[in-house]
């Protein structure tokens, strides 16, 4: 990883300025990784470490689930955790490398869990979390490892400061839908709005969820309540997606406001396959506005590429029958 300059060069520059004993490579086992790293907060050490993978989550279940995210509530607060556990999302890796298993962290009480999209939301979220206490799972995406930032006026800035954990990025103003979305989905729901603008003259308004555990809905709220209608978008498998629980509660929290269910796209109940059928597996800005025209706002003159009801369509098609 130093030698490298990191997985995917993540922490190129930083080898030169930071001696070896503080950041240095460790052996390819994940729940050696996790244990020393939550044995060190527990001597008051703060730490970041990394898995290259997100599916290697499984390999180090037990550090993640029943030791980082325990020892502070079990102490009664004595032991602080402030261990900072970077997980990258993969793509073009096929079955056992592309997962995104977010809804995992996020079901287990005792971790924070984040997933910036943008540099701006990187660099605010990873600051709060060092400057914190609590152990903070980081999702990033490979996907958009060379994204520059996009949506912040200013870019990034050179000074310190933080993104409140539990706060949610407003990354454009509309008043016809609403679309969130966790994940480099934000690229394809940005795609998908412009789209939406042109072509059938509805506004979006996008945010994105880069604070999952804790998730503030007061901003979820307000924008449902102008548009009436919500559509949730993230690359994780649709089944057990996190998604689901934030419709749930927009349900609950806005049932009086919506026009229509609140709508999750996700990728497909498959095991992920190799990199050739990316677009047939990860939710495309298409799939959004399918979900758009046939569950939430018919589109006029829209030709659906996906169904989202159809099972026995959705057979044929991807048999090529």
């Amino acid at each position: 990883m130093r030698d490298w300059g990191g997985a995917f060069a993540v922490y190129r520059g930083l080898a030169e300025v930071i001696p070896y004993s503080r950041l240095f490579n460790a052996p390819i086992s994940e729940a050696a990784i996790v244990g020393t790293a939550v044995g060190y907060g527990m001597c008051g050490g703060r730490v970041i470490v990394e898995l290259m993978y997100a599916d290697f989550i499984g390999r180090a279940g037990d550090e993640i689930f029943n030791q980082l995210s325990k020892w502070q509530a079990m102490s009664a607060g004595i032991l602080k955790m402030p261990v900072v556990l970077r997980v990258s999302i993969g793509s073009k890796y096929g079955a056992q490398h592309s997962q995104d298993w977010v809804a995992l962290c996020a079901h287990i009480p005792g971790l924070k869990v984040v997933f910036p999209a943008t540099p701006y939301e990187a660099k605010g979220l990873m600051t709060a979390a060092l400057n914190g206490t609590d152990p903070v799972v980081f999702f990033e995406s490979q996907r958009i490892y060379d994204m520059g930032e996009m949506f912040h006026e200013g870019g990034v800035p050179a000074e310190p400061y933080e993104i409140r954990m539990g706060d949610t990025n407003l990354i454009r103003t509309g008043s016809d839908i609403t679309i969130l979305t966790i994940g480099a989905t934000l690229y394809r729901a940005v795609e998908a709005a412009d789209i939406l603008k042109e072509k059938y003259g509805l506004s979006a308004e996008i945010i994105n969820l880069h604070s999952l555990v804790p998730l503030d809905y007061t901003k979820i709220i307000e924008s449902v309540k102008k548009t009436g209608k919500v559509v949730l978008a993230s690359d994780a498998v649709s089944r057990g997606s996190f998604l689901n629980d934030v419709a749930r509660n927009i349900s609950e929290l806005c049932f009086d406001y919506l026009d229509a269910p609140p709508v999750v796209v996700g990728a497909q109940n498959w095991i992920t396959p190799p990199f050739e059928f990316d677009e047939e597996f990860f939710p495309q800005a298409s799939w959004i506005l399918d979900a758009i025209n046939e569950k939430i706002l018919p589109l006029k003159g829209h030709v659906p590429t996906v169904s989202f009801t159809d099972s026995e369509q959705i057979r044929k098609a991807k048999l090529g029958v």
